[in-house]
Formats: structure tokens, sequence, C-alpha cells
């Protein structure tokens, strides 16, 4: 007679998530420590935004024709090519540069936080970019300038 359960060996072996075991205690927090030191949310930008928190800069690493159709508030558009040491010389080096682009399908924040890196600033990424922030329900701005009040030299 037929069944439709499988065989016990079947069942016992480990999937598609358990193939590869969570890491223990020190080389998994040391995992997950490092890939906050690198990446925030919109919700954490968004919050420390409104909370008023100076000690980060929000770089939108798209054209300046998609920064002038939208933006995070307060942002500053330096595009990931135009990145070099005269376009950020007035960038604040003591600041965390949070780099953002459209979202998980584009990688100019990717490369963005890389250039500045390795310009010699510290940088993270905008996990999910405009696209996750808008989807959280975050305002964004429209049009050339920012009301971020620092001046970059990227023009």
């Amino acid at each position: 007679m037929e069944t439709n359960t499988l065989p016990k060996s079947t069942v016992s072996r480990r999937g598609r998530v358990t193939q590869y075991l969570s890491g223990e205690m020190p080389a998994a927090l040391a995992f997950f420590y490092n890939k906050l030191c690198f990446e925030s949310d919109p919700s954490d930008v968004f919050n420390d935004l409104q909370d008023g928190v100076e000690d980060f800069v929000v770089i939108d690493a798209r054209s300046r024709e998609s920064f002038a159709l939208e933006h995070v508030p307060g942002a500053l558009n330096l595009p990931h090519k135009e990145m070099n040491l005269e376009t950020t010389a007035l960038l604040p080096r003591e600041k965390i540069m949070v780099v953002y682009c459209d979202g998980i399908g584009c990688n100019a924040s990717t490369k963005g936080a890389a250039k500045l890196v390795s310009l010699g600033f510290k940088a993270k990424e905008m996990m999910g970019g405009l696209d996750w922030w808008k989807r959280d329900g975050y305002p964004v701005e429209s049009g050339p300038e920012s009301t971020n009040p620092i001046a970059c030299g990227c023009e």
C-alpha cells in the first residue's frame, strides 16, 4: 500500500536552511556585529535624523537626475562615479557617511561606500536604499537642492 509520507532517511537529512550550521557564539557575534558596523536601515537613519543625531551624513550615490526626482530629506547628492578627493573635500571626516541608492537592485551605494572608505572616510550602507525608505513610509524631498547645510564640492 502506498503512502504520502517521506522515508525516515529523507526526513532526517538537513534542509537548505540547516545544511550550514550557525556558528558558535564568538564567531556568530563577530559576524553580526561586523555586519552592523557596515550597514544601517532606513528606520535607524530616520529616527536618528528625527532625534537630531549629527554624527553622520546621508549621501545619495545615485545620479543627479534621480536625486532631483526624489531623495531622503537632508541627503547630499554625490554620485558614486564622481567621488574623488576634490568632490569629497568638504565632507566632515569625523562623521560616518551613510550611503544609499535605489534599493537592492542597485549597487551605487556599495560602490559609493567603497570609494568613500578608500578616500579615508567611515561609511555605512543604508540597506534597501530609497525603495525601503519609502516602503517604511518615510517622506522624500524632490528638487536639485538638499536641506542639508553641509556644502560639498561635487558640482
